[in-house]
């Protein structure tokens, strides 16, 4: 699979990110500090990450910042994303199952590297619910993302 990768800061939970996702057999496309030249700042990198997965150049993208509301809050903003910031298993499980979230952000600050492979453990086990009371409440974030003028 696909993944976009951002970062707005080159810590080392960040690179064992990318490491770890490239050793479970994924292409990562990276941006913001773990690029050369690319402009780190948070709203800047999750917006790229983000649009990859809007324009279906990415299945998914994983975008950090120091607490990761900031890179959450910026990914949210992109049509078609549903980034959800994950501090535990749990967390990224429902995410994944209740929310379909397409998003992980993740903490630089209080992802260690055991967490970082529990969370991600969670989210490419779980699977997007069936459950109608689900898919409606996902429905209804996606018709957010395209208002019908006038309502």
């Amino acid at each position: 699979m696909r993944i976009s990768v951002s970062s707005d800061m080159d810590e080392p939970v960040a690179r064992s990110l990318v490491s770890e996702l490239r050793g479970r057999g994924h292409d990562v496309v990276t941006y913001g500090a773990l690029r050369p030249g690319a402009d780190p700042q948070w709203a800047v990198c999750s917006e790229a990450a983000a649009r990859d997965v809007a324009d279906g150049t990415s299945a998914q993208a994983v975008v950090c910042c120091w607490t990761g509301t900031g890179a959450s809050i910026a990914a949210n903003k992109v049509p078609g994303v549903r980034a959800a910031l994950c501090a535990d298993a749990y967390t990224a499980d429902g995410a994944r199952r209740w929310n379909d979230a397409n998003v992980l952000a993740l903490s630089l600050r209080l992802t260690s590297g055991p967490l970082l492979k529990e969370i991600l453990d969670a989210w490419f086990a779980a699977n997007p619910s069936e459950d109608t009371e689900d898919r409606g409440n996902v429905a209804h974030i996606d018709r957010m993302d395209h208002p019908v003028a006038g309502a």
